[in-house]
């Protein structure tokens, strides 16, 4: 397993990301975060908990180096990005960016080419962009439907991030899920006191990229109809997060984006949780991790 991690971190995706990314970090034009953290289990659940230090606080005070900042609804760095972060086209309608402020090596930004909301339905072309990632590389396909979900943009896109220590996953939760179940299987996690609802993938390494879009696209639709996440009159969705890694696809229907002045977005709900400042962190612990996330979704069915 860990030789088929090495290959696929050395694939022809992740080369050009690494390349890219060099140049960028050379140039000035991606300016990773810099954060302190502490780790911890809440209810035998380990977390990560981070908050901005150095230079990236000083960023995050101008609401651009952490999740949630403020945010100018009439800038699009995605509809003409960026030269310097553009690793290339994902398909026909998606481009690949790399995130300006990324939370980790290698976050990537999966946009569509021609604006579209945010909150509009995901199809299939967005899970086959997500999916030549998965299928070379793993990691984790990220999610933010709408403001209340910590999305920063309008313009529709899905994020990805490798599988590396410390990174956000699905991995916590696998020993809360049925072992072996079957493609579509769906599941709710014990110890996740908010309405959620989880999907059997098989989605991995190796795996044929259109197999495993439709698996994907798939476990989507189940999961929407499963907690009733439907468009509205208007076309598009109520706020909800989706993460889908580790042969599982997490969905989160969202009620706010904060809890008390700290942000949570997709990332959050693979346990590892971003803050500006360590008295929030310190704050996230002390309340616990799974409280913190129950208070922006909605209580579970009784």
């Amino acid at each position: 397993m860990q030789d088929q991690q090495e290959d696929a971190m050395s694939g022809p995706w992740m080369k050009a990301v690494d390349a890219r990314s060099a140049s960028a970090l050379a140039s000035g034009a991606l300016q990773p975060v810099q954060s302190e953290q502490f780790e911890f289990e809440h209810a035998g659940l380990p977390f990560v908990v981070r908050w901005v230090s150095s230079l990236a606080a000083k960023d995050a005070s101008q609401g651009v180096a952490v999740p949630g900042g403020p945010r100018d609804p009439n800038f699009n760095p995605f509809l003409n990005p960026d030269p310097e972060l553009t690793v290339g086209p994902l398909g026909d309608a998606h481009v690949a960016i790399l995130n300006k402020f990324p939370l980790s090596p290698r976050h990537l930004v999966l946009a569509v080419r021609s604006f579209a909301e945010q909150l509009q339905p995901l199809d299939r072309t967005d899970f086959e962009a997500l999916a030549r990632l998965m299928t070379e590389a793993g990691g984790l396909g990220l999610f933010n439907g709408g403001t209340a979900a910590g999305a920063s943009q309008r313009h529709k896109h899905t994020q990805w991030v490798p599988a590396m220590p410390g990174n956000a996953s699905l991995a916590l939760f696998l020993p809360g899920l049925p072992a072996g179940a079957p493609p579509l299987t769906v599941a709710t996690h014990p110890l996740l006191p908010l309405r959620h609802c989880f999907v059997r993938t098989d989605v991995g390494i190796g795996m044929p990229l259109e197999r495993a879009a439709e698996q994907l696209h798939l476990a989507w639709q189940h999961g929407c109809d499963t907690l009733g996440l439907a468009p509205g009159a208007d076309g598009l969705l109520p706020p909800y997060n989706m993460l889908a890694g580790d042969g599982w696809m997490l969905l989160i229907p969202r009620s706010r984006e904060h809890y008390e002045d700290i942000s949570l977005s997709a990332i959050s709900f693979g346990g590892t949780l971003y803050t500006r400042h360590r008295e929030q962190a310190e704050r996230v612990r002390a309340a616990g991790p799974l409280q913190v996330l129950a208070a922006v979704g909605y209580p579970a069915p009784a």
